[in-house]
């Protein structure tokens, strides 16, 4: 029966053309995380390692794998954006994820449009759909299994405002489908799209 699978230890390598990990835990929802620093400049950038943590209050977190613009702008002003990438905005945030100097707006270079938000002074992009407002409430550097810091810390925060397109909102349910969100599927390259014909239903035991 072990012939039917691969096996490998992460340490020792994977073995194959292209690391699977992301690949299997995924699609993964895109942070498509929107900052500014303490002196007003923005930045936006696309992380992978996202999602929701917590219903009441809402929490939202992403992994940032090194010392970047959106982290040290995080650690200056305690607060984040986060905005949906959609179909139609998905080379809109592959431009955003290039690697730029901290004074290059990638608003501009992706011809986006801030929009100021409500109760954070980061922007939120305007094309986006669906935003979210967040501050900070934990910023943790990662440890590998023997206790020794990870060059990656878990940014995590409170969404403290959320702005949805009103056409999502179906008989005031929100229609994820109808957005049509960009998920990452790993590999180098690989990304899905969730559409109506993706749905199914499966209600809980009871």
């Amino acid at each position: 029966m072990s012939n039917d699978f691969h096996f490998y230890e992460p340490a020792q390598g994977h073995g194959l053309p292209h690391d699977p990990f992301n690949a299997m835990v995924g699609p993964r929802p895109i942070g498509w995380v929107s900052t500014q620093d303490a002196q007003g400049r923005r930045n936006l950038a696309p992380y992978s390692f996202f999602n929701a943590f917590n219903y009441t209050p809402p929490l939202v977190g992403f992994a940032s794998l090194g010392e970047k613009d959106s982290l040290r702008n995080i650690r200056e002003t305690g607060e984040f954006g986060w905005n949906l990438v959609t179909r139609p905005l998905a080379e809109a945030m592959n431009q955003s994820c290039a690697a730029v100097p901290p004074e290059v707006d990638e608003f501009t270079l992706a011809g986006l449009t801030p929009v100021a938000s409500r109760c954070i002074a980061a922007p939120r992009v305007a094309e986006s759909p669906v935003s979210f407002e967040c501050r900070l409430t934990q910023l943790i550097q990662l440890e590998g299994a023997d206790g020794s810091k990870l060059p990656t810390w878990l940014v995590l925060g409170e969404v403290v405002g959320v702005h949805i397109a009103r056409h999502l909102l179906k008989d005031g349910i929100y229609d994820t489908a109808a957005a049509e969100p960009v998920l990452r599927g790993g590999g180098p390259a690989d990304y899905f799209t969730i559409r109506p014909d993706n749905l199914f239903k499966m209600f809980r035991p009871r």
